[in-house]
């Protein structure tokens, strides 16, 4: 087992006595040595076992009610008005109620009627809206709190705002001396700079000495300003797929109506206009051969056409008016068709005949046709006349729906609109049922379409012989082919406009299809719209919910081929005969268009001359509220004459025949197909059917079917359901006692009624689906009818509870599955839901009374109070005859009928009880399934007890009777027993169950004695506790378990069930108490801890007793994050994601605003800081970086190394890395190696929970009562107190501000998954999950229980769900989550700090308080280091001086580290844009140097802290503001000016000293980043910045690493070796301080060999630091093995630059320090790398195979320069570099910088008039310089790599004549040469040194020769003596001596200046040195060719001797020459005859 679990363990037990530690270790079923917390013994009873919990009614008697103050006391008990009875008035769609007045209603229609009408009745729980099951927490309850935060301002964020001076590099701030200026120098123009600068404002009492105390108060009333309320509405809502508790009251039941389409009919226009035209709209569905809408008439004719038909019209009522009609539409499908049908009157002529003018005839030809036209109109008008009450079928089209909506486009609409949740139950409703069976190609929807006009132009002609319904989809079907046979058809062209577009929500002027006016109706007059009444194609499941009665006829076909006699032109005539006689046919059919509303008949249309016609008419009737059993549809037809004949009547009738409505009491519909008698029917026939032979009639065919008609009821009085029917029957019968009754066939009396009424119950499960959803309210009231009033049948009781109870599971399993599709998320059905929650009442309220007596009618006001009610209803509750044998009928005895009635009445909830705990398995098996329902029946029943019986004011304990709660009890006990059993079987059915349970108890929290209820839970806990022990995946429950106690928390009177104002009672157990094994730990208080205390932060017995609640809810949290827990990733999100619920439950609820309040609220919670304190080092680590999870746990930790890592503080690394920067200059490393892995027992937290848990922590920190909090931190042993200030830690990080840009980017995928998918990803790398729970997890993920449907929180169905994860959010969106972030951050940041002061009071007092403060002050660190928002830093800064004020030793005796963070954070702060933020931190810096300097007269630490800050701030920083800074730095001398205190001492100065100091760094650093692209600029300035720093002695060294990185890059390696030598030089220097080790080198002077420039590192000495003084180079090179280091890396850099030697000197230091630490193994490197080295040397010998360098003099002239203006450098290029690149290079650099056409480079090398440049140019001088040495320097440099390091003088010359050509003939040529000296030696740590002296001396002609002869004599003799001999080289330079060159070769220089001895005497001494030249010369040409002959082969012999005839020629010229002698050199020397050349041997001056 890992070490560091051991010792984590061992850690966890260290408080506990070793006896019991035993035990508990023995007692632990796993065996693992874990201390597991589940049985952790301090806390007296294992978390595992529920503890009893007080009496909750017991206390609340004990305790008087005022105990509490004000605002308290309505948490001690739930409030008087919790429960109401609320009367709902029923909606109502239309104006009038639409109920039949007719008299005498029979029982069935007038219990519809009732149920119709009545109000609904709602037990309403008052507060129960504040719960977040009712009102969640949701992404848009938060944005609407979230509305009016203040933005906060962030550095992050303003960098973009304010920019910093335009052109920094024209500002003359910028540009201040030249670089080679050390910062001293500088000081002119830096104190100029400052002292012009503005300060920020400085902060007023900064400066006055103030007792500490009232700092805090006065920081901490600042702190309380402003703060937002409520911490969670800033953090994102709690995850909805977690939200078990969530409800939402059901929707009351409404009326069905699918997608609503509206379509007006516009105009309708023929070519011709002769005749009224009449339309009939409906749907069609092709593919279920279904009309699916009634008829929808419309009369588009003009006024002059509609006066035609005035004979026969009557005046047309309103509503036949419409023009404009409403479908409506369940089944959406590309298979519906609008088909128009069109009639004309009927007229002689068959329906071609007709049509042919229509076809014929065009509009254009109206005055051709005016003869013809004028005599159809008269025919027309003739025909009207005569036969205007008939009609005739004329044509018809069709529209094709899909194509109108699919053309029309889906407007764009986007359906994932914001915040699209699972649509709400009426969504749901309205879409229900076809979901369920909809397939894939039904996605057609016709609710978003864009509005269409359509023109219908061509209409088909309707065929006599095909009018039928059939022959129509026949015709539909073939419309949607490409080659339609209608196509061919010649059409009847017309106009027919008609606009189709979606309904509106509430459409005006609109008329039900009862006629009735649908609100609002806001004009009588107005023309209406009707609604067309749906008939589905497929069943709708939905509850009936108002009076609808109608009754469709549809005549299909009549035959009378067999008729004798003329009988051609047939209509039938329908009527509704309430009895016989003529008379008495009923005014119900509907009128069709402009006529009366109702009418007695009406006709079908006429098909001209057919004996067997097909009709497509539809009738619609009204039936009447009571049909009985005379009622009856009478049919006429007759034979319609359309001539006028003498003596033919108009019409004759044919024949009759009828259908009787009622059979057996039911209503009849469907198809029949009827015998026609041609006779009238006799008296009394309507009784009978016209099947029947009736004595003495003729019937047309032999009594044969002739004529086929169709009934179609859509009733909701009728259900038409043979069971439904008897079952109504039977109950009416038994309602009304009217016996003898004749069901059927067989006659009922007393005797049989009962088993029928048995028999029926048990049918019912057989009634088919439709109707018993529409009936389910009826069906379900009769039921629980039956239950509590049980009939009375013969005197007798009959009880039938058993059998009503089973009927009820049925019918509502029936129910349930019929609307499977509409359920909710929990498995319920919305519409028992909402017959529950609306509709159901008990019975006993309005007992109807045998006799018919009126019922008592209830006034809202007497249900809630008055006594204005029938005594007789008490008589019921006081004797509740339910015995456990529930069929028993009880024996009356002598008690009359009305009596034994209320006798025999039970109470609803308690029959339910009983019945379920006894019934059998079948029938429980169906309870179960929809165990919610029969939950919250009880529970309605028992509010409606209470409410309706007065019973609120009872004491809880006495409300109900015992028995009922045994019954109770046994029922949650087995129903918990269900979920456990079945939770492997039936993962879903369990959920479902277990939440019922849930709720369910919930529920009865606000109606009975809370203890009991209590007890209750803990019952089922302890059932779940034992399977857990045996259960194969108990994951599986402890989520159940989880989602239990999530419900109960949910209960809105949460806080108060948590008896929160109660004081905590002492442990009941004698289990030693926490205080016995803590107070010896206990870290600050001498006196043992106080217990109460602390059971109040732990999760003890007492703690759990009394709250429990939320004892049970954090105890599942505990157990969640307990290390071995099972499937912990699942869990913890749950566990956490409950208590965030609650916690945003409580910020959002009105009651608890108060603090005090909310403090009392967050005591409830406060175990949860111990807890996430536990379980710190499985939290995500959102402040990354190795052993951080308890970096400050560790370091207050004496006994314990740290949880899984052995190192314990912050590790200076992860501060730079946190503050945004490399490593720390000067840190030392992090030791802790241990991987973090190890700690983490246990499955680590994803980084969402770990937030979510953090946040929870927060709040409670926030709310909880800070006095308290710091009575806890006291008790806390220090490893415990380490571990919060971890978790503190944490926490800043976790909240830390992510900036806008962050949002931006994040946008593309959001971020909570991803962070989720990587906390996978680590886990799966690091293996912290077994394979096995990998597995378990992963099938979880899928869904929570293995692989199911429709799982609530289906992960793959969620996954992205739309709130959070919509990908491209709005500018707004990201602008909005930023401010919530940045409030998040502050606030966060805030509670942190408050909780911080509170832990420092609390520490004031201890001894380990140096430890516990300097973790404080890491915390504090940390978020100043961290981006935090301006409000934030000014209390953080405040909090930080105050600190520091008060404990000064924290920062200047213990380590450097806090000191060196510390001013690191505040500079950095003093660079920021916000000046609110400066003004703080330059405070805090102030008054830091000034408390350093109270201590000891000077401030060298914080001095020396805030120069390396600064440096690696400046280096690091990408947008640094260095102009802010400076102006900190400016309010800083301020303060040190203004401070009265210290005006006597040298602090002023030092001050003044310190700031000219940093802004020298500054201004410097600032030229760094101009200088970027300029390396050798940069170079340089690096380089200054080092020497900046030789004070600091680490900050010299990091910037002379950095340098060396630079030139690497650069490909420097030279350049980077002397950087690594000097910081080696320097390391050298301090070990030398500290010790005299004979191996290490004496310092700089031990490396002189390498380089001669690295004395300057010897400027670390003595003056400047004392070794041991105030933690200076405490970095890690400082020490022998990092000097070993930087010698190896030097060593390395060198063989790279290929300079061997130098590596040789290398190794000679670092040898011995190898040899004296006996490293063998480095050293055999060491002499490898030698070996190597040397090898190189030898095989390199001439030195051409390594070029070392190119020198360049640079000189600079030029305003434009700034600081390089006039300077002159000499250059050090790659090896071989022309000066054509150079000059390019810098070129198109200063080109770039500048401009074009500003830079300019003067080709020549001679000086420069500065006059005479243009000053807008910027001029450039190159020259190639060679290495210079002085001949006595050549006796030293030998090889060729002498004579290439080491260089400090530089030759070039400029040849020049005195007429200022550069070049001229040889008297004439003249040569200046220049001598340039460097400040430091090439190779330096820089490319290019400042020339410090020039020296030029000018030559004369002759002198000019003389070396030219020296240099070409060099050449030959090197080539000559070469090793190994070169023959080209060597051929190459004599063919340049002794070929016959024309122009200045060696003989014209001979002829020019030795022909003749000159005049001047000073000149003799030349001309003989040139006459020697001239002699070397030819020796040296003969010793060449005597080599050349040597080498060359044959092949060369003949160029050999060309060479050497040229050489004689040569020779033979020379000759006369240089035998001439000079007179005077034979004279004795003159005194001043050498001056000419005293200069000669440029030898160095002196400068």
């Amino acid at each position: 087992m890992a070490v560091a679990e051991r010792r984590a363990f061992a850690h966890k037990i260290n408080r506990t006595v070793a006896a019991e530690v035993r035990k508990q270790v023995s007692r632990e079923r796993s065996g693992s040595p874990h201390s597991s917390r589940r049985c952790s013994s301090s806390l007296g009873v294992p978390l595992t076992e529920v503890i009893e919990p007080l009496d909750f009614e017991d206390v609340l008697l004990s305790r008087p009610p005022d105990a509490e103050p004000g605002p308290l006391r309505d948490l001690v008990e739930f409030p008087a008005d919790d429960l109401e009875l609320l009367l709902q008035p029923r909606e109502c769609r239309t104006t009038e109620p639409g109920i039949p007045e007719d008299g005498k209603l029979d029982a069935q229609v007038r219990a519809a009627l009732e149920m119709y009408t009545e109000d609904w009745i709602i037990a309403h729980r008052r507060y129960q809206h504040l719960s977040a099951a009712y009102s969640p927490i949701t992404l848009e309850t938060q944005r609407e709190r979230q509305k009016g935060l203040t933005r906060q301002v962030f550095e992050q964020d303003a960098s973009g705002d304010e920019r910093s001076s335009p052109d920094d590099s024209d500002d003359p701030r910028h540009s201040s001396g030249s670089p080679d200026d050390t910062p001293r120098s500088s000081g002119a123009s830096g104190i100029f700079d400052l002292r012009n600068l503005a300060a920020d404002s400085l902060l007023p009492s900064l400066l006055e000495r103030v007792a500490p105390e009232d700092v805090d108060r006065r920081n901490e009333a600042l702190r309380r300003q402003h703060r937002s309320r409520a911490l969670l509405t800033l953090y994102p809502a709690p995850d909805e797929d977690e939200a078990v508790e969530r409800c939402s009251r059901p929707e009351p039941p409404r009326e069905h109506f699918g997608q609503r389409i509206l379509v007006k009919c516009l105009s309708l226009k023929f070519e011709i206009e002769i005749e009224p035209i009449f339309g009939i709209l409906a749907l069609y569905d092709v593919r279920e051969k279904k009309k699916i809408s009634e008829n929808f008439y419309f009369d588009l004719n003009s006024d002059s056409m509609k006066g035609l038909l005035r004979a026969h019209g009557t005046h047309p009522a309103i509503s036949t008016l419409a023009r404009s009609a409403i479908f409506s539409v369940t089944y959406p499908s590309p298979d519906i068709f609008l088909v128009i049908k069109l009639e004309k009157v009927l007229q002689q002529g068959d329906i071609s005949e007709c049509c042919e003018p229509y076809m014929v005839m065009k509009e254009v030809d109206t005055a051709k046709n005016k003869e013809k036209l004028e005599k159809l109109r008269l025919a027309a008008e003739h025909f009207c006349t005569r036969l205007g009450r008939y009609r005739m079928p004329f044509a018809w089209t069709a529209v094709h729906l899909a194509n109108i909506v699919s053309s029309a486009g889906q407007s764009d609409r986007d359906s994932d609109s914001e915040g699209e949740r699972r649509p709400t139950w009426t969504d749901r409703r309205r879409r229900g049922p076809q979901d369920r069976t909809s397939s894939g190609d039904d996605a057609c929807s016709f609710s978003g379409f864009r509005p269409a006009t359509l023109t219908v132009t061509n209409f088909f002609k309707q065929e006599a012989e095909r009018l039928s319904d059939e022959d129509l989809f026949k015709f539909l079907a073939d419309m949607r082919r490409p080659t339609s046979l209608l196509r061919r058809l010649r059409p009847v062209t017309a106009q027919l406009k008609i606009d189709i577009s979606p309904a509106p929500e509430n459409p005006h002027f609109c008329l039900s299809p009862e006629l009735l006016h649908v609100k609002p109706y806001p004009d009588p007059r107005g023309r209406p719209t009707k609604e067309i009444l749906e008939f589905p194609a497929r069943e709708v499941y939905a509850p009936h919910t108002s009076y609808r009665n109608l009754l469709y006829v549809y005549p299909h076909s009549l035959n009378f081929s067999s008729r004798q006699g003329s009988v051609r032109n047939l209509t039938v005539r329908v009527q509704y005969m309430a009895g016989e006689d003529p008379s008495q046919a009923l005014p119900v059919i509907f009128g069709k268009s402009s006529c009366s509303e109702f009418t007695r008949e009406a006709f079908t249309p006429v098909v001209y001359h057919n004996k067997s016609p097909e009709f497509y008419e539809e009738f619609k009737l009204r039936l009447p509220a009571c049909v009985t059993e005379n009622h009856h549809l009478l049919f006429t037809f007759y034979h319609v004459s359309c001539q006028p004949r003498p003596g033919t009547a108009l019409e004759t009738p044919v024949g009759f025949t009828w259908i009787p409505l009622l059979q057996h009491g039911r209503l009849r519909t469907g198809p029949f197909c009827l015998p026609v008698s041609v006779d009238q029917p006799p008296p009394s026939y309507s009784v009978l059917t016209p099947d029947v032979a009736l004595p003495g009639m003729r019937w047309v065919d032999g009594h044969k079917g002739v004529f086929s008609v169709e009934l179609t009821a859509v009733s909701s009085v009728h259900p038409q359901d043979p069971y439904l029917d008897k079952f109504f029957t039977l109950v009416h019968v038994l309602e009304e006692g009217a016996f003898p009754f004749r069901l059927k066939d067989a006659v009922l009396s007393e005797s049989t009624v009962e088993q029928e009424l048995r028999a029926s119950l048990v049918a019912l499960r057989l009634a088919s689906p439709e109707p018993l959803v529409a009936f389910s309210h009826h069906v379900l009231d009769k039921l629980v009818r039956l239950v509590v009033r049980p009939p009375i049948i013969g005197g007798q009781i009959v009880n039938l509870g058993r059998v009503a109870f089973e009927a009820m599971a049925h019918v509502v399993s029936l129910v349930h599955r019929s609307l499977e599709a509409a359920q909710d998320a929990r498995g319920h059905c919305p519409l028992l839901a909402a017959y529950v929650y609306y509709a159901f009442r008990l019975p006993g309220t309005e007992p109807s009374l045998p006799g018919g007596a009126p019922p008592v009618t209830l006034q809202p006001a007497t249900l809630a109070h008055g006594p204005g009610r029938p005594a007789s209803l008490y008589l019921a509750r006081s004797k509740s005859i339910s015995s456990s044998n529930p069929d028993l009928a009880v024996a009356p005895g002598s008690v009359d009928d009305e009596v034994s009635r209320i006798l025999a009445s039970k109470l609803l909830h308690e029959e339910l009880a009983l019945q379920w705990v006894v019934s059998g398995s079948a029938v429980r098996e169906a309870v179960l399934q929809h165990a919610w329902f029969f939950f919250q029946l009880m529970v309605k029943s028992m509010a409606l007890h209470l409410l309706l019986g007065q019973k609120l004011d009872t004491p809880r304990k006495l409300r109900f009777p015992g028995r009922f709660l045994d019954d109770i009890g046994a029922l949650v006990g087995s129903v918990g027993l269900e979920v456990i059993t079945r939770v492997h079987k039936d993962v879903e059915l369990a959920e479902h169950l277990n939440a019922s349970l849930a709720f369910f108890l919930s529920d009865l929290l606000s109606l009975v004695d809370r203890g009991f209820v209590f007890s209750l839970v803990r019952a089922h806990y302890k059932q779940v506790a034992t399977r857990l022990q045996s259960a194969p995946n108990p994951a599986v429950l402890l989520t159940l378990r989880m989602d239990f106690t999530r419900i109960l928390c949910g209960h809105e009177h949460y806080v108060t069930l948590n008896l929160p104002c109660c004081p905590l009672s002492p442990p009941a157990s004698p289990s030693p108490s926490v205080s016995s094994t803590t107070s010896q730990s206990s870290t600050f208080s001498s006196q043992a801890p106080d217990p109460k205390v602390i059971s109040m932060f732990e999760l003890s017995g007492s703690f759990r007793q009394q709250h429990f609640l939320a004892g049970l809810l954090l105890t599942e949290l505990a157990l969640a994050l307990e290390p071995e827990a099972e499937g912990a990733s699942l869990l913890h999100k749950k566990a956490i994601s409950a208590v965030h619920s609650l916690l945003c439950g409580h910020d959002a609820d009105p009651r608890y605003a108060e603090a005090t309040v909310k403090a009392r609220v967050a005591e409830l919670y406060l175990p949860l800081l111990s807890l996430a304190r536990d379980t710190l080092p499985r939290l995500h680590d959102f402040a990354e970086g190795p052993g951080q999870r308890s970096r400050l746990a560790s370091m207050l930790d004496s006994d314990t190394e740290g949880e899984g890592d052995m190192g314990g503080t912050i590790n200076p690394s992860v501060a730079m890395a946190i503050a945004g920067g490399p490593l720390a200059p000067g840190s030392r490393a992090s030791i802790s190696q241990g991987p973090a892995t190890a700690a983490r027992s246990g499955c680590a937290l994803s980084a969402e929970s770990s937030r979510t848990l953090l946040v929870c922590v927060l709040w409670v920190l926030k709310n909880a009562e800070p006095a308290l909090l710091q009575r806890w931190a006291a008790d806390l042993a220090l490893p415990q107190l380490g571990r919060l200030l971890d978790l503190l830690y944490l926490c800043l990080a976790a909240f830390e501000y992510k900036g806008k840009k962050a949002f931006e980017r994040i946008n593309s995928l959001t971020f909570k998954k991803s962070l989720d998918m990587k906390a996978r990803l680590e886990e799966a790398i690091l293996g912290t999950i077994g394979a096995r729970q990998e597995m378990v997890r992963r099938s979880r993920e899928r869904s929570p229980f293995g692989n199911q449907e429709n799982v609530r929180w289906r992960k793959s169905v969620t996954h992205w769900r739309q709130t959070s994860d919509r990908v491209d959010k709005t500018k707004d969106e990201m602008e909005h989550e930023a401010l919530v972030d940045g409030n998040l951050a502050t606030e966060a940041s805030l509670v942190v700090l408050d909780t911080l002061e509170i832990i420092v009071q609390t520490v004031m007092l201890s001894e380990a308080r140096e430890s516990i403060l300097g973790a404080v002050l890491k915390v504090v660190l940390y978020s100043l280091g961290s981006a935090q928002s301006a409000l934030f830093l000014q209390h953080g800064l405040a909090t930080q001086r105050a600190l520091v004020s008060k404990f000064p030793e924290l920062l200047f005796e213990e380590d450097t580290e806090l000191c060196a963070d510390l001013c690191l954070r505040l500079l950095r702060h003093c660079g920021s844009r916000i000046s609110a933020i400066r003004t703080h931190a330059s405070a805090s810096l102030y008054l830091l140097m000034r408390q350093n300097f109270e201590i000891g007269n000077n401030f060298a630490r914080v001095k020396m802290q805030v120069t390396m800050s600064l440096s690696s701030l400046v280096g690091t920083t990408q947008n640094f503001s260095e102009e802010h800074l400076r102006r900190s730095l400016k309010t800083i001398l301020t303060y040190a000016e203004e401070d009265v205190g210290l005006r006597d001492s040298t602090f002023a100065e030092q001050v003044q000293d310190l700031m000219f100091n940093l802004h020298m760094i500054l201004t410097d650093t600032v030229k760094m980043k101009e200088h970027q692209e300029d390396p050798e600029m940069l170079i340089d300035l690096m380089y200054r910045i080092a020497r900046g720093y030789q004070g600091s002695p680490d900050l010299r060294l990091t910037w002379l690493q950095n340098m060396a990185g630079k030139h690497a890059e650069l490909g420097n390696h030279a350049e980077a070796a002397q950087c690594m030598v000097h910081a080696a030089a320097l390391v050298a220097e301090y070990l030398a301080l500290l010790e005299d080790s004979r191996h290490l080198p004496v310092g700089c002077v031990s490396f002189q060999n390498i380089s001669s420039n690295v004395l300057e590192e010897s400027a670390i000495s003595d003056d400047i630091l004392s070794p041991d003084e105030e933690g200076f180079c405490s970095g890690k090179h400082f020490t022998e093995l990092g000097l070993v280091g930087l010698l190896e890396q030097a060593a390395a850099y060198f063989t790279m630059g290929g300079l061997y030697e130098a590596v040789n000197e290398v190794y000679k230091t670092l040898i011995p320090i190898l040899e004296a630490h006996r490293d063998y193994k480095k050293l055999a490197a060491v002499h490898g790398k030698l070996q190597e080295a040397f090898t190189k040397i030898m095989h390199q010998s001439s030195g051409w195979e390594r070029v070392f360098g190119t020198y360049f003099r640079v000189g600079f002239y030029g305003a434009r320069f700034g600081d390089l203006d006039e300077q002159e450098f000499v250059y050090k290029e790659p090896s071989i570099t022309k000066l054509a690149e150079i000059s390019h290079r810098l070129e198109e650099f200063y080109t770039e910088r500048f401009g074009e056409d500003v830079v300019q480079i003067i080709k020549d090398s001679n000086p420069v008039d500065k006059t005479k440049l243009d000053p807008q140019k910027a001029y450039i001088q190159i020259t190639y310089v060679e290495p210079h040495f002085d001949t006595y320097e050549l006796k030293d440099r030998v090889t060729y790599f002498d004579r290439n390091y080491g260089l400090r003088t530089f030759l070039f010359c400029t040849p020049f004549t005195p007429d200022g050509r550069a070049h001229g003939e040889l008297p004439e040529q003249h040569k200046r040469k220049t001598l340039l000296s460097t400040d430091h030696a090439f190779p330096y740590i820089k490319t290019r040194i400042r020339v410090c002296h020039r020296e030029e001396t000018v030559l004369t002609p002759v002198e000019v020769a003389i070396e030219d002869m020296q240099k070409k004599t060099r050449e030959l003799a090197f080539a000559t003596e070469q090793d190994p001999p070169d023959a080209k080289m060597l051929q190459m330079v004599l063919q340049g001596s002794v070929g016959p060159t024309v122009n200045q070769g060696p003989l014209e220089v001979a002829q020019v200046f030795l022909a003749e001895i000159p005049q001047d005497p000073k000149l003799f001494r030349h001309h003989n040195k040139l006459r020697l030249c001239f002699k070397d010369f030819c020796k040296k040409c003969e010793d060449a060719l005597r080599k050349n002959k040597a080498l060359i082969g044959p092949d060369q012999k003949e160029y050999h001797r060309e060479l050497e005839r040229n050489y004689s020629r040569l020779r033979e010229a020379l000759q006369p020459l240089l035998t001439q002698r000079l007179p005077q050199l034979l004279a004795p020397n003159t005194a001043g005859f050498r001056n000419s050349l005293n200069r000669a041997s440029f030898r160095k001056a002196d400068l």
